[in-house]
Formats: structure tokens, sequence, C-alpha cells
């Protein structure tokens, strides 16, 4: 409907009756228009591969061009016989109970000084980041660098008089992942600082300033007053570094020990490449992956529940 109003000077102006709004039906179908792309994304490229680990799990299949038979519940049983599968559990549940606590609790300490804006605070901010910018490859030849049998540390320990203590520390059963879990916590603890203190520098102030008045030290401020208040991202960022320790460990496993010496420093992520990729036993490598797949869903569910607030 157009109306006609009349303007100074005798010119007419056009005043336009405001829009019905679309029904709610029309909206809510756009928006549903709008998503297909977004499901049909997720269904081939999120749901799919999760189907499709389950599907190659019960099949016996020798290499991507050999020919396929069902083998049921036989991956399982195999696998769960393996030695080797036996050692790649205990090696991955040593370094996530060593790595992570590390990992968070250090990191959280330095985001928490760094919050404190210390002098040079903005240097150290980058300083942390550094480890999160240089590629895996690199990062693995600079330890391959320092524990090397003639590398940096034994070269140090010489220097000092303890040539004792020198050891082929990626070669040796007693070290190797020793070795690969001090790489992740170096990693990844001041990526993870980072992002604590950005996450504690929106605390407001008043918080702190309350718990200075009261008499609280920092130990205590950190642990007591802070660390409650950020509770749940803490819980985020912990199921971050678990699913990056628990499947990311096998780059670093590769570049640096190749699962060895014999399976001392192979995990479960590094057993799913090994079988799939030189073994080429895709049924085992893929039974090995349901069973990473339902330790992280596990995981991820136990750290929601210990790290979501009680308020």
């Amino acid at each position: 409907m157009t109306l006609l109003s009349s303007a100074p000077g005798g010119a007419k102006a056009a005043l336009s009756a405001p829009r019905t709004p679309a029904p709610a039906g029309r909206r809510r179908q756009g928006g549903v228009i709008l998503a297909v792309p977004a499901l049909v994304w997720y269904l081939l490229f999120m749901v799919g591969p999760l189907v499709a680990i389950f599907v190659i799990a019960a099949l016996h299949w020798p290499g991507m061009l050999q020919p396929v038979s069902f083998a049921g519940l036989g991956n399982v049983r195999t696998v769960l016989a393996d030695p080797v599968f036996a050692d790649a559990v205990a090696n991955t549940a040593v370094q996530l109970v060593v790595a992570l606590p590390l990992m968070i609790v250090g990191a959280y300490m330095l985001g928490y000084y760094v919050a404190q804006r210390p002098p040079g605070h903005r240097f150290l901010r980058y300083l942390l980041f550094i480890p999160g910018l240089i590629s895996t490859p690199a990062k693995a030849m600079v330890f391959y660098a320092v524990l090397s049998p003639d590398g940096l540390f034994n070269g140090f320990l010489d220097t000092v008089g303890l040539s004792s203590l020198t050891d082929a520390w990626l070669a040796s059963p007693s070290t190797a992942l020793a070795c690969l879990i001090v790489l992740d916590v170096w990693s990844g603890i001041g990526f993870t600082a980072v992002l604590f203190a950005a996450r504690l520098g929106s605390v407001p102030d008043e918080i702190g300033e309350a718990a200075q008045l009261d008499g609280a030290g920092h130990w205590r401020a950190m642990w007591r007053i802070h660390f409650p208040v950020i509770r749940d991202f803490v819980g985020v960022v912990t199921m971050l570094q678990f699913l990056w320790t628990l499947f990311g460990s096998a780059q670093n496993v590769l570049l640096l020990t190749q699962g060895g010496p014999g399976s001392s420093s192979t995990t479960l992520s590094f057993l799913v490449y090994q079988k799939a990729f030189i073994a080429a036993d895709l049924g085992y490598s893929q039974t090995v992956g349901v069973f990473l797949f339902l330790v992280g869903l596990a995981g991820l569910l136990t750290i929601r529940r210990v790290f979501r607030q009680n308020y």
C-alpha cells in the first residue's frame, strides 16, 4: 500500500507501508537450506571416516590392492594377543599420566606469571609461543642434535666430568619414551601458557585486589582464587592437550625412534600408522584405531566431569 502526502513546496512524497515479516516457517526453511552444505561436509568428512574405521576393523585387508574378506572379531583377538599392542597401551598410558599434568600445571603457572604483567611480559609471551611456530620435523631435529650419542647433552656431561652418565638417549629402551615425553611437554607448554595468560587477563582486577586485601599471597591467589574462576577453560585446554598427546604422538615417534628400541617407545597412534603403512595390515590398524577412539572418548568425558564448574 502506497500513500501520497504533501511535502513543502507542493511536492508529493510516497510513503511505503512497513513490510510484513516473512512467516516463521519460511525463515526456518531458509535456515535449513543454508545449513545443508555444512551438514553434507560433516557427514562426508567427519561421520564418514568414523564409520569407515569400524567397518575396516571387521575386515581382513592385507593391503590397499589386495582382496578383502570379512574377519569379524578376528582382528580384535589378534590385537589383544599381540605383545606389541600391550606395550603400546602401557607407553601411551605413561605418556598421558606424565606429560599431561606436567604440561597443564606448568603452563597454568607460567600463564599466571605472565598475566601479572611483570617487566618484559610482552617479550615473554612471544618467547613462550616460539615452540608453537616451529614445525614438527624441525623440533625433532633439534632434539636429535641434543640427545644423539655425540650430541650436545652428552657433550655437556663430558665437559662437567659426568661422562659416566652419557647414554644413547633415543636408542636406549629405558630412556627413549622419556625423551619423547620431554619433547611433548616442551612443544606444548609455552603455547598453552599463552592461552592461560590470555584467559587470566580477562579476569576482573577486583578479584585479585580483594585477595590481596585478605592477605592472600600469589600461590594462594593462583590456586584458590583464579583457578576456580577459569576452571571451565582449564578443562577445555586439558581436553585439547589430551587429544594432541593421544593422537599426535605418532609423528614424534616416527621422526626420532621409529617405535624402538623394540617396542619400548611405540604408542597407540604410531601403531596405527605402522600397521597400516608399513605392515600393510589395515584391519589390525583400524582395530587399534577403534580402541584409540574409545580411549579418547572416555578421556574427554572424564576430563569434562573433573573440570566442570560446581556452582
